[in-house]
């Protein structure tokens, strides 16, 4: 425990101080109770000596809880909190640019994502990770709903596509540290792999699936699964596809759900076809909420102001119930 205003905690030794003033008090009324019996005033014996010092008692534990409660406590206390980690990973690939689903493949995926970040609880954490032909972390996962929706407002298109690399740079902003990855050790054993474990965290992909790099976006898929991570993908475009302008050239393309569907299947998520918001409550209920232990350093001023309250009640009301007063 640490204290907001621990000068006020000098004033303890005011307690032995009353202490001392209550002793002297009960010996200077012991010699007059003896001396008027003496002369047969007022009879001997009286008995319960130990209950005569309980409101005392009361009064004086009740001043020092005041005392530290003008200190202004703190404690660092541990409570169970609903918890988890999404990354909307974003498909900004020139491709993204068709118009096979209105507005655009982007323009949908932005409309869904924020809907979906729009119904989240504020306990979930969200981060935004853009990927083409490489990756970047737009933003790190955050409670601040607002700034996640403000970077999805700021994606553009441009270059190719790597799946891939948008797994893993997802994997990055939810362990908040680049992990090393030797692609070239996933075609063949998993067991160099070690990325740590971030169970209850959930990437959202949010693509086309055309993946046009060197990387099979199913190996990444595969170290998502290892680190505990559900890979949800959501598919934008329709299979008979359309042409897209990029450079000067008119280049085809379509929705692949079959990768889409395989990054997925290896993490125990799902595929979900895009049809307007419809994948959103399917992809809701697919983000594993966890119990984590949520320590928060909290003032307690208040809990030690009451019970030093309730204590001067209960010695008052003792007081007046054996002996008619307040002292």
């Amino acid at each position: 425990m640490t204290f907001l205003a621990p000068g006020w905690l000098y004033a303890l030794a005011i307690i032995p101080v009353v202490v001392a003033l209550y002793v002297l008090s009960r010996r200077r009324r012991a010699r007059r109770a003896a001396a008027l019996a003496a002369q047969g005033l007022v009879p001997t014996g009286q008995g319960r000596y130990v209950r005569r010092h309980v409101p005392f008692a009361i009064f004086a534990l009740a001043l020092a809880l005041l005392v530290v409660a003008f200190a202004r406590p703190t404690a660092t206390i541990v409570t169970p909190k609903r918890q988890a980690t999404v990354v909307l990973a974003f498909d900004v690939s020139n491709s993204m640019g068709a118009t096979d689903v209105k507005p655009s493949r982007l323009g949908a995926a932005v409309t869904v994502a924020k809907e979906f970040v729009s119904k989240q609880p504020s306990s979930i954490k969200i981060g935004v990770v853009a990927f083409g032909q490489g990756s970047l972390v737009v933003q790190p996962p955050t409670t601040s709903h607002t700034e996640v929706l403000q970077a999805i407002d700021h994606l553009s298109l441009g270059g190719g596509t790597s799946i891939g690399s948008g797994i893993l740079t997802a994997l990055d902003a939810i362990a908040g540290k680049s992990l090393t990855v030797n692609i070239a050790s996933l075609k063949n054993d998993l067991a160099p792999v070690s990325v740590g474990y971030y169970g209850g965290s959930t990437i959202v992909l949010l693509s086309d699936g055309e993946d046009t790099s060197q990387v099979d976006p199913v190996l990444l898929a595969r170290v998502a699964s290892v680190a505990g991570v559900h890979v949800e993908t959501i598919g934008f475009g329709t299979t008979a596809g359309t042409t897209v302008k990029i450079d000067g050239f008119t280049v085809a393309t379509s929705l692949v759900p079959q990768t889409l569907q395989a990054v997925s299947k290896v993490t125990g998520g799902t595929y979900h076809q895009a049809d307007g918001s419809a994948a959103l409550p399917d992809v809701s209920k697919s983000i594993n909420l966890h119990l984590a232990a949520v320590k928060t350093h909290t003032e307690v001023t208040g809990a030690f102001a009451a019970a030093a309250a309730i204590l001067f009640v209960i010695g008052a009301l003792l007081s007046l119930a054996w002996y008619g007063r307040v002292v």
